[in-house]
């Protein structure tokens, strides 16, 4: 299955992609994770990618197209993948036509006013990359489960979070369309538990595969 995740910064994207690799055994390819491991070990492209993040935008395409392509060539990504946090932009999503056949697109549909407050209470694990919110963790400070130290990413502040919902509208929410279009979208409410998304997302998951 080669399938997509959508969804604005504090839908529910990392969560639901924790599970499907689970349940599906998908290679998550995300490329917050490829650039912020980039940035961690200070490479040019982390340079130029953190300088981007901090300010809530978006890394250019040219930069980003050149890794996803390089990542869905490796032996993993032979049987399928999920990718997340890719597409951002109709234009991204054209590169992408050109590279690979998508045969799913997940849309988490969650209203705005939701996602302030799971974003600026979200941590997460240094090491395996779990998110968790400050209101179930009941003071926890390490991984469920990897044991590792949680923390609040630099960008999930009020500011921050408000220019990346801005950039989502203007510039991805309209990958919805373009995907309605070619007839991929799977639309899920994203209001509700993680158990509930998940259990919707594995019944189309299961018809798609049979």
């Amino acid at each position: 299955m080669n399938i997509i995740l959508l969804g604005a910064p504090g839908a529910g994207k990392g969560t639901l992609a924790s599970k499907i690799v689970d349940e599906y055994k998908l290679p998550h390819i995300s490329t917050g994770d490829i650039f912020r491991e980039n940035i961690k070990n200070q490479t040019p492209i982390g340079v130029v990618a953190k300088s981007y993040i901090d300010k809530g935008q978006l890394v250019p395409d040219e930069v980003t197209c050149q890794i996803v392509e390089e990542r869905l060539t490796r032996e993993d990504c032979k049987n399928g993948y999920m990718l997340d946090g890719f597409p951002r932009t109709n234009a991204q999503a054209e590169a992408l036509d050109k590279i690979t056949n998508v045969e799913l697109v997940i849309n988490i549909d969650v209203d705005f006013s939701l996602l302030m407050g799971r974003l600026c209470g979200r941590r997460v694990c240094k090491d395996c990359g779990e998110s968790y919110h400050i209101t179930r963790l009941n003071g926890a400070t390490t991984c469920s489960r990897c044991g590792g130290e949680l923390y609040q990413r630099k960008d999930d502040n009020p500011e921050t979070v408000q220019s990346r919902l801005d950039v989502y509208n203007a510039q991805t929410a309209p990958l919805i369309e373009y995907y309605t279009k070619q007839g991929k979208i799977f639309n899920v409410n994203g209001s509700t538990t993680p158990e509930d998304v998940f259990e919707k997302v594995a019944e189309k998951l299961n018809a798609l595969r049979k």
